[in-house]
C-alpha cells in the first residue's frame, strides 16, 4: 500500500510512543497494528527516523536487540510527544472528513 505524504512520520511517532524501539521493531509494530496492510520498507523508514531525529522529535542510542545484535534504539522526546499529538489530531480530523464524503448517506 502506498502511504500518503506525511503518514510515515505519524506512524513512527505512534510506534515509539509505546516504548523505545529499533527500526525493525518499528516496522513490525506498524505491520502488526495494520493487520499486515502496511509494510514499511527500510529506506523510507530510515529516512523518516533520521528526519525525526534531526527535528528533535526522537533521540537515538545504541543497544542490543532481542537477537543479540547491535541496534540503534529510538525514543520519543518531549517535543516528539507534542508533535505526535498535533499530527494525530490533524489525521483524525482528515480521516473523519474523508469518511464523511465516502459515507453513502
Amino acid at each position: 500500500m502506498t502511504l500518503l505524504q506525511g503518514t510515515l512520520d505519524v506512524l513512527v511517532l505512534r510506534a515509539l510512543a509505546w516504548e523505545p524501539m529499533h527500526s525493525y521493531a518499528v516496522a513490525r509494530w506498524i505491520h502488526a497494528r495494520t493487520a499486515g496492510t502496511i509494510d514499511i520498507e527500510d529506506a523510507p523508514l530510515y529516512k523518516a527516523l533520521h528526519r525525526l531525529e534531526h527535528a528533535g522529535a526522537v533521540s537515538a542510542t545504541w543497544g542490543v536487540s532481542e537477537n543479540n545484535r547491535r541496534a540503534r534504539y529510538y525514543r520519543l522526546t518531549p517535543s516528539g510527544r507534542a508533535l505526535l499529538k498535533r499530527h494525530e489530531s490533524a489525521w483524525r480530523r482528515y480521516a473523519a472528513a474523508v469518511f464523511a464524503v465516502l459515507d453513502p448517506a
